[in-house]
């Protein structure tokens, strides 16, 4: 691995072609190789010489079903070297095409890891400037690089002007060599494991150590803190996620410990109302026999409002369970006007259709004190997408499955249950699928009951829906089989 790190580093173009097969053989064997020596059947080296003007060079490990010359298809890792600069290195797909490697390229998860890698090593090496950059598809060759990365790494712009449509993953090298060791290791050990093949037991911690690092910015971990700090600086925010990823866990958790108890929960269903969460008119017995009359009547957050007032110092949480639930747009009405965290003029307040009485009036406002932090299913389809207004109006933060909670908490065979379904939905799922994915609370077996036992009970069923709606059309059959383990 060190040679290729030096030849991306060294700015040397001489003999070419040779050192690339030099630091190419060194990466298979038990002989300090990385990769077993059956992964060589699976790549073969292209680094052709390159003289004067011979158009842009480059050093290509492509699928050994190519050929030795002339444009080739599928999955390669490149080094593109340029004059006076370290060697850009990208994942590209051949020039001819996706074959041989279709079904690795249009694979969603394929895409997703590489992305995974490029923000991991903007965030881990970067310091604030990008280094890395993935595109959303690879099989789109119609796309170009952007104009605003070519811009970035506007050395590199003949590369660009001929490969730009084929470059699907890149990382620009810069002073930290740590971090081209990074980017060379993650984007190699991608390629080999496309093609059935992983490190040798010698790098195999490294390797799982780089996979656990990126995979982080997958599914990244959401810790109490960070909504803590999100709501003070945002105040109106919304945890999402699929189920069992301890979303209103994390909220009870917030206003019991964070918040000391000071505020209170409201779970939102589909008859849930402008009245009965802003207030409105409802029916109130009389005095002296009369029956009933309508008066008017404080909603949920009139209450919260009421009691943040009484000790304006300490600050209040309202907390909305399954917010989505409900039409929030027609639930706020015009008080969706109020939700502004960052309002440059004055307090906002507006005017009500009825008396409310103390504090209010026919005036409704939020105070400063006041914090408001739902919860919601992203799963649940049965709601229609809350509406660009009221989205703008919200933070939103996205809750993942953890395996470190499986690892803390759960035994060997749920952690292989759990992370066998996770592969499932990182490798196969689409973007909206990949929201469905259960999470780590239905591998928590904190009664010692039968796991399988558990799981057909809790996560079968959850499956079994997700079927019936074709909610995991693309990949039904792995799906399908999983559901047959936790059977046997």
């Amino acid at each position: 691995m060190q040679k290729i790190i030096n030849i991306i580093l060294s700015r040397d173009l001489s003999n070419w072609n040779e050192r690339n097969q030099e630091a190419f053989d060194e990466l298979f064997g038990a002989n300090g190789g990385r990769y077993p020596e059956s992964a060589r059947k699976s790549v073969k080296l292209r680094a052709p010489e390159f003289r004067g003007d011979s158009g842009v060079p480059f050093a290509a490990y492509i699928h050994p079903s190519n050929p030795d010359s002339g444009a080739y298809g599928g999955l390669s890792f490149v080094i593109f070297p340029v004059e006076n600069e370290p060697c850009l290195v990208g994942l590209v797909v051949g020039t001819k095409g996706l074959s041989p490697d279709e079904a690795v390229l249009s694979r969603p998860g394929h895409a997703r890891k590489v992305q995974s890698i490029c923000q991991w090593l903007n965030h881990q090496y970067g310091k604030g400037k990008l280094i890395a950059w993935a595109k959303h598809d690879p099989i789109r060759t119609d796309l170009n690089v952007p104009d605003s990365v070519k811009r970035e790494f506007s050395l590199y712009e003949s590369v660009f002007k001929r490969y730009g449509h084929e470059i699907y993953g890149l990382f620009v090298p810069n002073a930290d060599q740590e971090a081209t060791r990074s980017a060379v290791t993650a984007f190699l050990d991608l390629m080999f494991e496309e093609r059935g093949h992983m490190p040798l037991k010698g790098a195999q911690a490294e390797s799982e150590t780089i996979r656990s690092q990126y995979l982080s910015h997958m599914m990244p971990t959401v810790s109490e803190e960070d909504v803590i700090d999100l709501l003070n600086a945002r105040r109106f925010v919304i945890l999402q996620g699929p189920p069992g990823t301890g979303k209103t866990r994390m909220a009870r958790i917030l206003l019991n410990e964070h918040f000391h108890g000071n505020g209170f929960s409201v779970q939102f269903h589909a008859n849930t109302t402008y009245e009965n969460f802003i207030g409105g008119l409802a029916p109130m017995r009389t005095e002296g026999g009369f029956g009933f009359q309508f008066a008017p009547k404080k909603g949920h957050l009139m209450v919260a409002i009421e009691r943040a007032l009484q000790n304006p110092d300490k600050p209040y949480l309202l907390h909305i369970d399954e917010i989505n639930r409900a039409d929030l747009s027609k639930v706020l009405g015009e008080a969706i006007f109020l939700f502004e965290a960052n309002a440059v003029e004055e307090q906002r307040d507006l005017m009500l259709p009825y008396d409310f009485g103390e504090p209010f009036y026919d005036r409704l406002w939020l105070p400063s004190n006041l914090y408001i932090l739902g919860t919601m299913n992203s799963a649940d389809r049965s709601i229609a997408i809350l509406d660009i207004a009221v989205q703008r109006r919200f933070a939103f933060v996205n809750v993942w499955p953890q395996l470190s909670v499986i690892h803390e908490h759960s035994n060997e065979t749920m952690q292989q249950l759990f992370m066998e379904l996770q592969s499932i939905f990182v490798e196969y799922a689409n973007d909206e699928a990949m929201s469905l994915m259960p999470g780590h609370s239905y591998f928590l077996n904190p009664h010692g009951t039968d796991d399988l036992s558990l799981l057909r009970a809790t996560l079968l069923p959850l499956l079994e829906e997700y079927l019936v709606q074709g909610y995991v059309t693309g990949f039904s059959e792995q799906i399908r089989a999983y559901m047959q383990k936790l059977r046997v």
